[in-house]
């Protein structure tokens, strides 16, 4: 199997520069960054907050 090779994946980065542009590129990777920093942050507090808390069990 042929792997793809680095003109192939230039030539598909300036086709999606070209077809999306810089600024909307741009919005789009600060959009996730942000979404991704949010999803650690929550991780982390959770986690904390599991080891602050103990589980209760429940009684029937």
């Amino acid at each position: 199997m042929m792997g793809i090779s680095i003109w192939q994946l230039l030539i598909i980065l300036l086709i999606v520069v070209m077809l999306f542009g810089t600024k909307r590129l741009r919005g789009l990777g600060s959009d996730l960054g942000s979404a991704i920093a949010g999803f650690r942050k929550s991780v982390s507090e959770g986690e904390s907050k599991a080891q602050v808390e103990p589980v209760k069990p429940e009684l029937k």
